[in-house]
């Protein structure tokens, strides 16, 4: 059987517990420095704490270190990788090749998706290069991905929910170019969710005041099972900047789809974890943020669907009904069929001249609703709700447990011992025999239900006893406190069998003799290239020029950059492919503008890319 993950997003510890109690394989989370969000950086501390509580569910944790390394900073980094192995991680999401020379102990290192994998070819040096496991880019389509994993045999990993990078992940510098913030340094300042204007070949406005380049949110909740058939075993989730609720939501959502799928396909797939999780509410991922939902590329290269929101790169929520007129400080709304509104739940809308703006509502009657600030309201205007108060309050404080199921055995040995065997679904069992020899004594009232209840009074461990099999006669006499020393004895043996168990994995071993693929052996600024051990080390596979990254450099390169690549195509988003027809639609060449800033698009319609050029 194949083993599929759900991968899960974590900003600190508390969000990482919550992700492995709603039902995620693995969890990502920032490493004290270096990872690719800098506001998301968490102590050695409580990465050890992370792993202590996820490796009891057989749950892994990756730590991310998926930022360039400048090469005063080589040292700090290995320092950090060792802290980082000794507090029981299980893998590092990297893109500094650098770190495939440093003396790091043994740890798998995982190729991040700021490597930039679009080819089966990439894909197999990364491999031949040590790594463990590969995150494809985003753009990827099943098809592709299927090439990509005829060629390799290391699990694929692949974003299914979130938010979406217009550029192809690593390369994008139009944040670096424009403010000196570092994308490939965890300083992304989201350039792409900015609103501009797109003017004409005639340097006429033809776009005004639009995010053109904002994506909307992946959603890949209903082709997991295609994504799986195409090779894809791990799927991931966007989120290290997300609060809480959302992590808890997006998880248990995901983690019930792939349970459905695999449910469905008896004897092929096997979840990566261990432990049965039971949520306290229904989850739905309409409920939590979101900025409309795109499957992005993956059923087609030229996808028919909108990708981008460019009306607004905020949560702009669901339709929830119209208005239909005011009656002093209360608006009347015709609400759609199965909506409720609550006090405090959070409305909004777009203006006539496409402003989006929101509002708390005071007080809802109903169909009526009170605003708790004045509103610029029409009849027939559309609402929106982005926040519901009654979810948001029942997903806070526990919404989840997570259990193991076991089974017990009880019998009394030849030496009159009591004997107990915990034993789980997954191959582990542990025996324990208490100290003391069992005075035989007849019960007054043989009751084998008391033994039963005692054994499994397990609420303040992870356990739930399934089924206990009482070899032991009835009219024998247990006493309930050497049946509950005999259950602590079993719990302690049973966890440590369980860690004893726990199967690791250890860092691939690199293939000094691959070599880059032959178009791969010149490389540009576009590969990021920030210390002398990266430079060493494609190199050592054959590079014959390597020029620096960007944020080595200490000025800019005179004339034009290329600082985007995207697989979306703003020309085939406005109805103007250059394929179709598109040139007398929207006259070239097109540009960017924002403020006294301008950016030049280019359109390679043999692959089907625009690039944004920094003049």
């Amino acid at each position: 059987m194949r083993t599929l993950e759900l991968l899960a997003p974590a900003r600190d510890a508390g969000t990482a517990i919550a992700a492995i109690d709603h039902g995620a394989d693995a969890v990502y989370i920032g490493a004290p420095a270096h990872g690719a969000r800098s506001a998301a950086s968490n102590s050695i501390d409580d990465i050890r704490r992370v792993c202590t509580y996820a490796h009891s569910f057989g749950v892994r944790v990756y730590v991310t270190v998926n930022t360039i390394v400048d090469d005063n900073e080589t040292d700090d980094v290995c320092r950090m990788v060792h802290d980082l192995y000794h507090a029981g991680a299980d893998a590092l999401i990297v893109q500094d090749m650098g770190l495939l020379r440093m003396p790091l102990p043994p740890i798998p290192l995982h190729a991040s998706t700021q490597c930039d994998t679009r080819t089966p070819e990439r894909a197999r040096f990364l491999q031949e290069s040590g790594f463990s496991q590969i995150v494809l880019a985003r753009e990827l389509t099943l098809d592709e991905i299927k090439a990509v994993a005829d060629a390799v045999d290391v699990p694929l990993e692949v974003f299914v929910h979130g938010a979406l990078c217009v550029s192809y992940s690593g390369d994008c510098q139009m944040s670096f170019t424009d403010n000196g913030r570092s994308a490939n340094r965890g300083e992304c300042a989201q350039m792409c969710r900015l609103s501009y204007d797109l003017t004409d070949g005639e340097d006429k406005t033809v776009v005004s005041h639009r995010h053109l380049l904002s994506l909307r949110d992946m959603n890949r909740i209903d082709m997991l099972g295609a994504m799986a058939q195409a090779g894809v075993s791990s799927f991931k989730i966007e989120g290290r900047l997300k609060d809480i609720s959302y992590v808890k939501n997006v998880t248990a959502a995901y983690s019930a789809a792939l349970d459905s799928f695999i449910a469905a396909n008896p004897g092929c797939y096997r979840r990566a974890s261990q432990g049965r999780c039971t949520t306290t509410f229904t989850p739905d991922v309409t409920k939590s943020f979101n900025r409309g939902f795109t499957d992005y590329f993956l059923r087609s290269p030229r996808p028919a669907s909108p990708l981008a929101g460019m009306l607004t790169p905020k949560d702009s929520g669901t339709v929830i009904g119209t208005v239909t007129g005011r009656r002093g400080q209360a608006w009347q709304l015709s609400l759609r069929p199965g909506v409720t509104l609550g006090n405090g739940d959070g409305l909004c809308y777009f203006t006539p001249e496409g402003e989006f703006r929101g509002f708390r509502i005071n007080r809802a009657e109903g169909n009526r609703i009170y605003p708790a600030s004045r509103v610029d309201l029409h009849p027939g205007m559309e609402l929106r709700r982005n926040s519901d108060s009654v979810w948001e309050a029942a997903m806070r404080g526990n919404t989840s447990r997570r259990v193991i199921d076991c089974d017990a055995e009880l019998w009394l040995a030849a030496d009159r011992r009591l004997c107990l065997r915990f034993t789980d679904d997954y191959g582990v069992d542990a025996t324990v025999t208490d100290d003391t020899p069992l005075e035989i004594q007849t019960a007054r009232k043989p009751d084998t239900g008391v033994r039963s209840e005692t054994l499994g009074k397990l609420g303040d461990t992870r356990y739930v006893l399934r089924n206990l099999a009482d070899r032991i006669a009835p009219e024998i006499f247990l006493p309930a406190s050497v049946l509950a020393r005999l259950r602590r004895k079993a719990v302690e043996a049973f966890d440590m069998a369980r860690q004893l168990t726990r199967p690791t994995e250890l860092r691939r071993t690199e293939n000094k003799k691959v070599s880059l693929p032959e178009e791969a052996r010149q490389l540009s600024y576009h590969d990021n290239v920030s210390n002398r051990l990266a430079a060493e080390f494609y190199t050592s596979h054959g590079a014959v020029s390597i020029a620096p990254a960007l944020e080595t450099m200490p000025r800019l390169p005179e004339g034009e950059l290329r600082v985007m690549t995207c697989r979306y195509c703003l020309r085939r988003e406005l109805g103007a492919c250059l394929r179709e027809g598109g040139v007398d639609i929207i006259k070239p060449p097109l540009h960017l503008v924002r403020g006294n800033r301008r950016w030049r698009l280019d359109f390679d319609c043999r692959t089907c890319r625009m690039h944004v050029i920094r003049p």
